[in-house]
This record gives structure tokens, sequence and C-alpha cells, in this order.
């Protein structure tokens, strides 16, 4: 076994949709900063869910700065274009399992993927599609920021979402949850159990 497989994998999942192309987000994540940004956040792979249309750009982007190895900047990269079963794998592959390290899912903001992520308790970065109509994913990921539940991610500025879900990932572990108010009681999670399991003082 070589040092890098003995090395805890940290996956970085990005899914860009099944239905809309999203080449903005594929660009930014094919890109040696930001590549180099999950390097040196300890970062071990790259996964890629490219959509109907993007696998000619993540073709290119291999062939041009991996000379045919799917290893850039010690980054292990793989990618496909959809999944019939849905996402599930892919997103318990970046909440980290076994020896692993939890990782992260990028994701455009279409809410179906943004609930899925959130349901397996994984750091998430919403990107918005701003090439929708009637876009209303931008909005989505403002609140959803503002109420500590995801990073909110713009395509040209990856490599800082990456750091800023590295914080995200601390302010999950804190009790009470960051998104969940302040606890009135100043009893802490053993009087949230106490009250959930019907206890009284």
């Amino acid at each position: 076994m070589t040092l890098d497989n003995a090395r805890p994998r940290k996956l970085c999942f990005v899914t860009i949709g099944a239905t809309a192309s999203f080449d903005a987000l594929l660009s930014a994540v094919l890109n040696r900063r930001f590549l180099e940004t999950l390097r040196d956040t300890g970062y071990t792979d790259l996964q890629i869910q490219y959509g109907k249309e993007g696998r000619m750009i993540f073709d290119d982007f291999i062939a041009e700065h991996g000379h045919g190895e799917k290893t850039i900047c010690g980054i292990s990269i793989t990618g496909f274009g959809f999944n019939k079963k849905g996402l599930g794998q892919e997103m318990l592959g970046a909440k980290g399992q076994r020896n692993d390290k939890e990782g992260v899912v990028i994701s455009h903001a279409g809410s179906g993927s943004i609930l899925d992520a959130l349901r397996i308790s994984v750091p998430l970065i919403v990107v918005p599609n701003p090439g929708l109509l009637d876009n209303h994913q931008e909005e989505l990921a403002e609140i959803l920021a503002e109420q500590g539940y995801v990073v909110h991610g713009k395509s040209n500025n990856l490599p800082a979402a990456i750091k800023e879900s590295e914080k995200l990932r601390e302010r999950h572990k804190l009790w009470p949850p960051v998104n969940s108010g302040a606890d009135p009681s100043g009893r802490g999670l053993a009087g949230v159990m106490d009250d959930e399991m019907g206890f009284v003082d």
C-alpha cells in the first residue's frame, strides 16, 4: 500500500443538475486555482456530476491539464453525466465514511439537491445558476446562507467558498446549532432532549 492510498479520502462532490446546463460552475471547479485550494484544504478527490452537456468541458480539461491522467494538482478527478438512482451515494461519499474525512457538496441551487445534502448534514455550498429564467435560486441561496445552513457560493470565487465551508463545518458542530436561534432556557442539549422526551421539571 502506498502512502497516498493510506491517506484518508476527503471528497468534494459537485452537482450541476440534470436538466439545465451550468457551464460556469463546471468551468469554475475545473480550474487550477480551485484545485489548488482543494488540495491545500486537505481534499483528495473531486467528483463531478456534469449533466447532459458538460462532458466535453470535462474531457477537454482532463486532456489539456491532466495529460491523460485524472489526477491534477494532487486531486483525483472523476465525473459522470447522470445517475438514474439519484445522487445520494455520491453525497454520502462527501459525508465521509469509515476512515474518510468529511468533505463538501457544491450544488446548483435546485431545491431537491439542497434538501438531499441537508438531510445527510454535509457542508453545502450553493451556487445559483444565473442563466435560468425566473431565477429564484439566488434568493434561496441567500436565505439559507443567512440562516446558517449553507455557504452561498459564486462561480467566480469558489476558492473563498471552500474556505468558508470549513468554517461552516465547525459552526455545525456547536450546540445549539447557529441556525436554531438562541436557547432561551439556557439548558443546552440536555434541556432540549428533556423537552423532546416529554420530561418536565
